[in-house]
């Protein structure tokens, strides 16, 4: 397709922005690179109806799979790494305070430091790092004896979502930026320079003060067909053909956000080696292409007839690269029609630049959402 054509299918507007309603609460959980909720709300609301599947196989901290069940849909959301999983599957379905809080007085919270954990003393207090050790603990034998409860993948969730932060709700000493931890090198010299010291937080008002904020927009109504899973965005066997309504979704760009290296605490904590988790870190445009390639081969085959994507993307290299033109090369006679190209335009904030992300320099001006509808039969 070639410019002239092309052009026809843009159209520039806020679609998705903090000035329509307020998103819900469940959605603030912080991950890097995340689309705001109100993105796949206004594709929910516009492409599918009650009981609809909506797909994310890039699915992150889970905000297509909460939008689509808080909006009466199926959510199918996965994701390679299983972070993902364990920040998003237990908002799908809340426990009730109450039942948070008593769980969390059955866990027991006695440990020792092993050295290799000695060197997380620049982020906790001794006495926080020994009740996260064996809250870890917990979590790893309740999972091996298959016993986890809906409290504590909840509990477990909240943890991963407060280990490291700027303010006193956080589990640690004063870090920037809020949960992308900084590499241990680098909180010791923030200590330093900021003359601070790890100070004992309460673990369970923390918990609990987050699930209240969480949770106080309501509980997503009950639906038993949610469907989460690790595994890669090419490769998704637990949806059948033909299965899916809406995917909305925005894959990784070219080597803009370094998951595996901002994640590093919660791994620990959740006990992931993520030097194990496969992950798509392309370089070229041309490798790019082939993984998306790849990705729309299955997607071709979940999503039902008439079904749509909604792939959002951007452009990178201080805007040299568009991402939509190499999406649109990718999908080359697969089954998929061009519908439209949204541009939403955005600001850096401050949370951007303090990762060295500024307008024009590094990362994504806009957001650009490549909307295709598959062939009917």
């Amino acid at each position: 397709m070639d410019a002239l054509t092309l052009d026809r299918y843009y159209t520039t507007n806020s679609f998705w922005t903090n000035r329509q309603r307020q998103a819900h609460s469940l959605n603030e959980i912080s991950y890097r690179a995340c689309f705001k909720p109100q993105l796949p709300l206004y594709f929910i609301n516009e492409y599918t109806k009650r009981g609809d599947i909506v797909l994310d196989p890039f699915m992150g901290r889970g905000t297509t799979a909460i939008q689509s069940a808080l909006s009466n849909r199926v959510a199918y959301g996965s994701d390679i790494n299983p972070l993902s999983k364990m920040l998003s599957l237990p908002r799908l379905a809340p426990p009730r305070l109450k039942d948070i809080e008593k769980r969390f007085h059955k866990i027991p919270l006695n440990s020792n430091i092993a050295d290799k954990d000695k060197d997380l003393l620049v982020f906790y207090h001794k006495n926080t790092l020994k009740q996260l050790i064996a809250l870890k603990k917990w979590f790893i034998d309740k999972e091996k004896s298959d016993e986890l409860t809906n409290e504590d993948v909840w509990i477990r969730m909240v943890i991963l979502n407060r280990l490291s932060g700027h303010s006193k709700g956080f589990l640690s000493v004063k870090t920037m930026p809020p949960n992308q931890a900084v590499s241990i090198e680098r909180q010791r010299k923030i200590n330093k320079d900021n003359d601070q010291k790890p100070e004992p937080k309460n673990i369970l008002e923390i918990v609990m003060k987050k699930s209240l904020s969480l949770l106080r927009s309501g509980y997503p109504p009950s639906i038993d067909k949610h469907k989460l899973a690790c595994c890669s965005a090419y490769n998704l066997k637990y949806i059948k053909d033909n299965e899916v309504a809406l995917i909305v979704t925005s894959p990784p760009f070219l080597d803009v956000v370094n998951y595996a290296q901002d994640n590093w605490l919660r791994c620990w904590f959740a006990n992931i080696n993520i030097d194990d988790v496969q992950m798509d870190n392309h370089r070229t445009i041309e490798n790019w292409e082939k993984f998306v390639r790849k990705v729309f081969d299955e997607l071709a085959r979940v999503v039902k007839p008439n079904g749509y994507v909604a792939f959002e993307v951007g452009e990178v290299r201080k805007g040299k690269i568009k991402l939509e033109n190499n999406v649109l090369r990718s999908i080359y006679n697969l089954p998929f029609d061009l519908v439209r190209i949204f541009i939403n335009k955005q600001d850096f904030t401050k949370t951007s630049n303090c990762w060295g992300v500024g307008n024009n320099t590094k990362g994504t001006l806009t957001n650009r959402i490549v909307l295709l509808k598959k062939h009917g039969k």
